[in-house]
Order: C-alpha cells, then sequence, then structure tokens
C-alpha cells in the first residue's frame, strides 16, 4: 500500500490507472478506523481495479466547542488497518495540504440546502457545509467512479448523494450498513470517549431501533407512536440527554406522520460529553 499526503502526487499517481480505464474505489474518513471503515474498504478493494482511502481530520465540520482538536488521531495503527483490509492507496493529507490558504480564509464552499436543515445540521450548524466541501474536494482530487459511504451518517449520504445530482458529479455513491459492537452499539470513532458507564447507557440506542423496528413489522404505522416508545425506552437511562428523534422519509429527510417507506428513524443523543447517532431505515415489509 502507498501512503500519499501531497495532491499533486496522488493525481499523478491515479492519472495512469483513469487513462487505461481502470476503476477507481474511494473510501474518504476521517481516521481512527473501525470495522465500518473497514467494510467499505474491503468492498472499495471487491468492486473496483484500485482501492483508494483518504485520512483526513476536516476542520470546517466542526463547531467552535466541537471535539475536533481531540479527535482520536493514530495514523501508524490506521495505515497497517487499511492495508490489511486491502487499499492501494493510503491518502492523508494535513489541513495546509487540503487547505493551502488556511481553512479560516476559503472563499468557496459547498452548501447544500433543505436536507441539511433538520435533525444533525440543526444541532450542529455549518457541518454540513464543511462535509459537502472537503467531499467536493475530494472528489474532485482522486476522481472515483464509486465512493462508499456508512449508513450509520444517514444524513450525510443524503446529503452527499444530494450534491452529487445537483452537480452533475461522475460518481456513484454506495451505502453500505451499519456495522455494529457484538452488544449493538452502533461503531463510531467516539465510542473511545465513553465511560463504562456511559457505554452501558448507549445502549438504549439499539434497543430503542430494535423496538421502533418490531412495531412496524406489527403493522405501526404512526411515526408519532413510534418516536414515543423510542423516546420511553432512551429516557430510562439518567445518563442520556436527547437531542433529537425523527421518523422521516429517507430520501428527502422532511418529517412523517404516517409512515411511507422508505423511512429513516435516527436518533442523536449525548451520553456525557459524547454526542452518538444511529438510526434505521425501513423499507416496508
Amino acid at each position: 500500500m502507498l501512503v500519499i499526503k501531497s495532491v499533486p502526487e496522488l493525481k499523478q499517481l491515479l492519472k495512469p490507472f483513469r487513462l487505461a480505464g481502470k476503476s477507481i474505489g474511494f473510501v474518504p474518513t476521517m481516521g481512527y478506523l473501525h470495522q465500518g471503515h473497514l467494510s467499505l474498504m474491503r468492498q472499495a478493494k471487491a468492486d473496483n481495479d484500485v482501492a483508494v482511502a483518504s485520512i483526513f481530520v476536516n476542520p470546517l465540520q466542526f463547531g467552535a466547542n466541537e471535539d475536533y482538536s481531540v479527535y482520536p488521531r493514530d495514523l501508524e495503527r490506521d495505515s497497517s488497518l487499511a492495508a490489511d483490509a486491502g487499499i492501494d492507496v493510503l491518502f492523508t493529507p494535513g489541513v495546509e495540504d487540503m487547505y493551502p490558504n488556511g481553512f479560516t480564509n476559503m472563499l468557496t464552499f459547498v452548501d447544500v440546502r433543505k436536507v441539511t436543515e433538520r435533525l444533525c445540521g440543526a444541532f450542529r450548524p455549518g457541518h454540513f457545509r464543511g462535509v459537502a466541501t472537503v467531499v467536493s474536494k475530494l472528489f474532485h482530487i482522486v476522481e472515483p467512479q464509486v465512493a462508499y459511504f456508512g449508513q450509520k451518517d444517514a444524513q450525510q449520504v443524503v446529503v452527499i448523494k444530494q450534491m452529487v445530482a445537483d452537480l452533475n458529479m461522475n460518481v456513484k455513491i454506495v451505502t453500505m450498513p451499519i456495522v455494529r459492537e457484538t452488544d449493538g452499539l452502533a461503531m463510531s470513532s467516539r465510542n473511545v470517549y465513553l465511560t463504562p458507564e456511559e457505554r452501558q447507557a448507549a445502549l438504549s440506542l439499539s434497543r430503542s431501533l430494535k423496538l421502533a423496528e418490531t412495531m412496524l413489522r406489527d403493522g405501526c404505522t404512526d411515526a408519532g407512536k413510534i418516536a414515543h416508545a423510542i423516546r420511553a425506552v432512551i429516557e430510562k437511562e439518567p445518563l442520556a440527554v436527547i437531542d433529537y428523534i425523527s421518523v422521516s422519509h429517507a430520501n428527502t429527510i422532511e418529517e412523517q406522520e404516517r409512515i411511507e417507506a422508505p423511512t429513516l428513524i435516527a436518533l442523536a443523543v449525548r451520553f456525557g460529553k459524547t454526542r452518538l447517532i444511529d438510526n434505521m431505515i425501513w423499507e416496508g415489509k
């Protein structure tokens, strides 16, 4: 596996593959890799001639009081894991490589409207503008035919798909299932922040989603009843502070009153200083 930091060097390396008609699969990450990331990388390798992954903790998508400075980083560990997952090229730019004029001096942004106004977008102003901007930059640098994202960041996937469609980007977006720990907790780089007590309390997220799935399978179509049942499960945990519980259309993020598949049931809950998200998509019986 080649590890490259320079934008011009990466573009030069990948150019012959594109000219030869080779397919390039791409997995953008912020590092501190877990099995969720690695499942994307393995799929990129299985589907394409060349598998590229990036590790870049993007300052544009962190708010002023968020965890950018302490976000977990371990490039040596991540490089080994990416190589084992079959990645051919690992792109590891620094902030100065991605934002030569400084990210605080950026003049051009990608701002996807409407689908960013609710859920995490309402609680993290500017977050999705930072996500869309950096992913757009990475797509232009790597020029992949296919890019892989995890369903755990369901709203992010909707934002990226909208950006790709609106800007006529020539890249296919593949969404991969959530990967969970054996106890049901959705894998996240931020799970390392949890104390043992907080981690136990966080299992209420997957429990509440399982309850929602059972209600849906039993024929419940009242979105309010499902949201109420989810809230009741989570609020049994004293350490849980709910940001939102949403039942929306999976493609538009518009809130539903009656279930019309595909439905996205999404949660954001804080346990101490750690904010976790989880979700499920209901495609109907």
